[in-house]
């Protein structure tokens, strides 16, 4: 089963938008993907989700999602680490795992005419990964070194204990990238079971762009993926909120302070969420004209940069921001903050704000579509989210509807100046 539907796509950086379709696709073996078909270049960007990531862990096994991404390519089939990377460059393929709170994501580009070539390679990779003992002990010394930096990292030691105030015991309340300890106790099996509970078939998402058609890529689906087991391992809960208001600050010896701050956002399919997403640009988004970049850098040279941002996880939604200051400009930076943040609720936004926002976020949507691999990505998160085939066509419409009473309903709705919690790690003067 093939349907299509034609969405606004800017397959080069340019002023002119072309419309492309985009196609959902179903392979007979019942896995489906979304297809952008381009066949100009004999090249094709291949992207895959499994939705889980390390939320799936045990407490006592954290950071073995990580560690069985990691050590995915070290080695597959009848090819060890080294004959695995020897064949994908031979086959001019860039192939790549990664691992997030939420997700296992598998990227590859290949030429046209490898392709079969590359889908053998990663298919035995998803499929048939040796995790030799050696290649765990190498790819676990890696993540030991990187642990062992992030100890001494300020915005690390920031995030993960805004996460432990906000999640406590949930998966979220603690990094994926597991600890010393816990990563250290991992063993062989404890990453075959992760590999077995991760990647399964009941939580891909899939999405191609380039030179292969519909019924290429269905054939291609059952080939890579058919082999995989049906389920995986089960899927957390929802991630209770237990962030408390306030300040926590992490003692550091550094002369400037990294701080997190941030409360409870809004879920993407919420009817209020592109109301909330125009308004946290105003508030902090990434121009110079935002209200925090004005106010806190460029009136008062209390930073050099600050941004907020929604954060819509599979089990949590946040409204986030962060920014550095010297330990003496931290506590008048954290006052203009909470000013600020008040202030969008009493006194609201300008008309030209509003307008200005919109233009910028309408005008920039495009630009993210600059090639096969983007627009692949696009597409499998776009899935992820719960999004409709036809959003990127819905998308800029959905913001120029937002009108200066959605502005204002929704400010009252999530901007709370009395639940934000700032975590500072430093030694700020005065707190």
């Amino acid at each position: 089963m093939i349907r299509t539907v034609f969405a606004a796509v800017l397959l080069l950086a340019a002023p002119a938008r072309a419309e492309v379709p985009i196609q959902e696709v179903t392979s007979p073996g019942g896995i489906t993907a979304w297809l952008v078909e381009d066949h100009n270049i004999p090249f094709t960007a291949l992207e895959i989700q499994f939705k889980g990531g390390s939320s799936l862990e045990a407490p006592d096994k954290r950071g073995v999602v990580n560690l069985m991404t990691a050590t995915l390519e070290e080695g597959a089939g009848t090819l060890d680490s080294k004959a695995f990377a020897e064949a994908r460059d031979a086959l001019a393929a860039n192939i790549s795992f990664d691992s997030g709170a939420d997700s296992v994501g598998v990227s590859a580009k290949f030429l046209t005419e490898n392709r079969d070539q590359v889908i053998d390679l990663l298919h035995d990779a998803l499929v048939n990964p040796r995790f030799d003992q050696d290649a765990v002990d190498r790819v676990r010394e890696q993540v030991l070194s990187n642990l062992r930096a992030n100890e001494k990292d300020p915005g690390t030691i920031a995030s993960e204990r805004f996460d432990a105030l906000a999640f406590g015991d949930h998966p979220y309340g603690s990094t994926g990238d597991g600890t010393i300890a816990t990563v250290t106790a991992l063993t062989r099996d404890d990453v075959l079971a992760a590999h077995k509970g991760a990647l399964a078939r009941d939580r891909v998402f899939v999405a191609a762009a380039g030179d292969i058609t519909a019924e290429e890529l269905g054939k291609l689906l059952d080939r890579l993926l058919g082999d995989l087991p049906a389920t995986g391992a089960p899927q957390p809960g929802a991630a209770e909120w237990k962030l408390p208001p306030g300040v926590t600050v992490v003692d550091f010896p550094t002369p400037q302070s990294t701080v997190f701050f941030g409360e409870l956002g809004i879920p993407r399919d919420d009817p209020d969420f592109f109301p909330a997403f125009v308004l946290n640009e105003v508030i902090g988004g990434g121009r110079f004209t935002a209200r925090l970049m004005t106010e806190v850098r460029e009136k008062r040279g209390l930073t050099y940069g600050i941004g907020t941002y929604l954060v819509n996880m599979e089990h949590a939604d946040m409204l986030l921001g962060q920014f550095s200051a010297s330990n003496d400009k931290v506590a008048e930076a954290i006052k203009v903050v909470k000013d600020q943040w008040g202030k969008i609720v009493t006194e609201g936004v300008t008309p030209e704000e509003l307008e200005a926002t919109k233009t910028y976020l309408t005008g920039s949507y495009p630009l993210r579509f600059d090639g096969n691999g983007p627009i692949a990505s696009i597409l499998v998160g776009m899935q992820m989210d719960g999004m409709p085939i036809d959003y990127a066509t819905t998308r800029n419409a959905r913001i120029e509807a937002v009108t200066m009473e959605d502005i204002k309903r929704v400010a009252a709705r999530l901007i709370r100046p009395e639940a934000l919690q700032f975590v500072v790690v430093g030694q700020p003067e005065g707190m």
